[in-house]
């Protein structure tokens, strides 16, 4: 699950993904839009591949929100304006996506440093993002939020105060942790687990946490190009996974699905992530292959179909 299509060409990017099914043994694809800005150039959101997702037959499943929702909670949080009227059109902006047919909304961000989009900061518990624990709750749909981890506040890294971004990091554990309380029915992903450009986002936190809220998953990434800090495979893409990080799988294995942030149509050149996604399934034990591969996302995304088989199962990207 988690990946991303490029909207210059919707029904190429769809073509991609469905053509790279056999390729990477996956029996289906979760998509996202990116968790945009108001003013971000070419914003779009889930109805744009909508059409071409439908007629995929079940092969591509879609989720909704960064294009739509993302932006509505930047501004709610820059203007300190969250009251009624706001929550009004904030819920039906993500009925209305429901209405469209999405599995889930995501990507959300709350800690989002500068790449594809601009560094992007709300509170993990702001009265739109409850109010969105409520409506996911409420459908049974899943929320996938981005968040760096910052248990404490903490000067911002260099490269991202070269890049005009904040010079300060807001704390974010414990207003995390909130969200997570705030309707325990609302099952949140919390992203790329095992890609961190904070330094806090260990095997020890996510441990922590997974232990103290029951309706907090994680998706899986490995970037083969930027394998970030507290990476879950050692030496790059080729290494073994860190003993951490296994026994932390190995103690929650129905809380992780593979997140490999995987863009279609897929860079040109060099080792794709859903390929590194691979090299770490190949080192788990068949249980885990497939819960992690597959039977966690049918829980999240509803999908009910059945795992597949070969050399690490079929799994969902």
């Amino acid at each position: 699950m988690h990946t991303h299509l490029d909207p210059a060409e919707p029904q190429r990017a769809v073509d991609a993904a469905l053509q790279a099914l056999a390729a990477e043994n996956a029996a289906w694809i979760v998509l996202m839009p990116p968790p945009f800005a108001a003013d971000t150039p070419g914003r779009f959101d889930a109805p744009l591949f909508q059409g071409a997702v439908d007629a995929a037959a079940g092969r591509l499943v879609v989720l909704g929100g960064g294009g739509v929702l993302n932006p509505m909670i930047l501004d709610a949080a820059r203007s300190g304006d969250a009251g009624p009227a706001v929550q009004r059109r904030f819920r039906e902006r993500a009925q209305a996506l429901l209405a469209q047919g999405v599995a889930g909304f995501g990507e959300l961000a709350v800690e989002h440093f500068p790449g594809a989009t601009p560094y992007e900061s709300v509170p993990p518990d702001h009265p739109l993002l409850l109010l969105l624990a409520d409506i996911a709750a409420e459908h049974r749909v899943p929320i996938v939020l981005h968040m760096e981890a910052v248990p404490d506040a903490m000067p911002a890294p260099a490269t991202l105060a070269s890049s005009r971004g904040p010079r300060e990091l807001p704390a974010n554990i414990d207003r995390f942790e909130r969200l997570l309380a705030h309707n325990r029915g609302a099952r949140i992903v919390w992203a790329h687990a095992g890609w961190d450009n904070a330094g806090y986002r260990d095997a020890a936190l996510c441990r922590r946490l997974l232990l103290a809220h029951p309706n907090l998953y994680m998706d899986l990434k490995i970037d083969p190009l930027k394998p970030g800090l507290n990476p879950l495979l050692t030496g790059g893409a080729d290494g073994p996974v860190r003993a951490s990080w296994l026994a932390l799988l190995r103690d929650y294995p129905d809380r992780f699905v593979i997140g490999t942030d995987q863009h279609y149509p897929e860079p040109p050149a060099g080792l794709q992530r859903w390929e590194a996604a691979v090299r770490l399934l190949d080192q788990l034990p068949a249980d885990l292959q497939r819960k992690i591969g597959m039977e966690n996302a049918q829980f999240l995304f509803g999908t009910r179909r059945a795992p597949g088989s070969g050399r690490h199962g079929q799994d969902a990207r």
